[in-house]
Formats: C-alpha cells, sequence, structure tokens
C-alpha cells in the first residue's frame, strides 16, 4: 500500500449549487469522501481535517465545468471505480468527471493555476448594442482594443482607489456571433486573477456604453497551469489515470 498518493479531482458545479460558497463546497467534499468511502488521510494532533486543497475558488453565483480539487488518500481502487464512487455520494449539480493520480512533484491545484476559459453569455434584454453590430464589427473593435498596450481598469479597495492594468492578463478574447457566446481565456493566478467582468467593462467603455445590472452568465470552462515548456495546459492534464 502507497501513503500519501496524491490525487487530482476534477467536477462540474452547476444549478442552483452555483450560489453556494467556497467554504460550504469544502465542507460537501468534505461529507463526499466519507460517503464515498475514500480512503482520504487526515492532519495529526487535536483536531484532523481531510488533507485536500482546492484550486482558484469560484465566485458566487457562476457555473463551472472545470473545478479541481487535490487530495491525499493512503490507498486507491481505480480511476473508474472512484468515480463511480463520487457520483454515487454526490448530487447531481456536482458531478465529478475524472481522478487522477499525480505526480510526486506536481505542485497543488491552488498555486499552480496560471488562467481561466471562461464562456459568457448576455441575458435576455440586456445585450450591449455593441455585440448586436455584424460579428465582423465585433471582432475588428476586439482586435482594436486587444491592441492598446495598457487597458486600465479602476479598483477601490481598502487602502483606495488604484489602477490595474489588464491588457498583459488578456491572453484570448473572442466573439461567437451564431452562438452569441463570447469566449475568454484569462489570467487566474495570484498575481494577476482577471475576471470577465473586468475585460467588458472597459472594452465598451471605449464604445461609450456600460453592462446593464445583472446581464451576464458566467461559466468558468476550465483552470490551467504552465508545462515546462510555459505552455498553458489543462489542470487536468497533469494527472494520469490507474
Amino acid at each position: 500500500m502507497d501513503e500519501h498518493i496524491k490525487l487530482r479531482v476534477k467536477f462540474e458545479k452547476s444549478g442552483a449549487l452555483r450560489f453556494i460558497g467556497h467554504l460550504d463546497v469544502m465542507r460537501f467534499f468534505q461529507k463526499c469522501n466519507r460517503r464515498a468511502g475514500i480512503d482520504v488521510c487526515y492532519t495529526g494532533g487535536f483536531s484532523p481535517h481531510q488533507i485536500m486543497s482546492f484550486a482558484s475558488p469560484l465566485s458566487v453565483g457562476l457555473e463551472s465545468r472545470g473545478e479541481y480539487l487535490d487530495l491525499e488518500v493512503a490507498s486507491v481502487t481505480s480511476s473508474e471505480d472512484m468515480i463511480r464512487r463520487y457520483q454515487e455520494a454526490s448530487v447531481p449539480e456536482i458531478k465529478v468527471m475524472s481522478v487522477k493520480r499525480l505526480p510526486r512533484e506536481a505542485g497543488n491545484a491552488m498555486a499552480s493555476v496560471a488562467a481561466a476559459s471562461y464562456e459568457v453569455r448576455f441575458r435576455e434584454g440586456r445585450t450591449p448594442e455593441t455585440f448586436s453590430l455584424p460579428g465582423e464589427e465585433v471582432t475588428q473593435l476586439i482586435h482594436q482594443y486587444l491592441s492598446h498596450e495598457e487597458i486600465l481598469f479602476r479598483k477601490e479597495g481598502k487602502a483606495g482607489e488604484r489602477f490595474v492594468n489588464l491588457r498583459p492578463g488578456i491572453f484570448a478574447f473572442d466573439w461567437d456571433p451564431e452562438r452569441a457566446v463570447i469566449t475568454f481565456l484569462l489570467d487566474a493566478s495570484s498575481a494577476g486573477n482577471i475576471k470577465p467582468v473586468q475585460v467588458l467593462e472597459t472594452f465598451l467603455q471605449e464604445r461609450g456604453e456600460a453592462l446593464m445590472e445583472n446581464a451576464l452568465l458566467i461559466t468558468r470552462e476550465d483552470l490551467l497551469t504552465r508545462n515546462q515548456e510555459g505552455a498553458l495546459i489543462s489542470l487536468d492534464d497533469v494527472g494520469s489515470v490507474f
């Protein structure tokens, strides 16, 4: 039996459970691990807890097709069997998609995140005029926006107002007029962490427009890390099926 085997669990979060916060998701998986009979390892001391960590916590209200949980276990069966057990112990709104074994040298999910991919739609009746233009015109406007060396977004915090340059962290920004979907690939590292709403607000400001309140339906498609060559790859590609 191996000790402290490192696993990475990929799961989807959808439906009504998109409104629960990160701490609730953590508690859910603590119970789910027990119900599924996962041989999870615990810390020592007077108050032991399961050894697990999540990648970049998802904002409340967002759905996701690519969330990740790293955990340490004392034994495993097979990827297929563990997925089955998770599905039987879980609920439809949280669906485990894969369970993979991580190499010993792999960094934990939270520290490894470099980027996130998103799909964004507008709620009915809340599409900005800019995105009602012909698709070619919208694409041209996006290219003009991305040609700027600086795209400044105003942030307000405890220390007061400051401006952040979004441009280095916008890796991709595309518009699909047939599906009426915006796709983003954005910096999601601890140093960057750009949100789709920040990009859209600054993009529309150039057109003299503003987002309507509660206009966006955002789905986080995946979380990515960088391989040894510096290329972005899915966190799901780091581990291997067993």
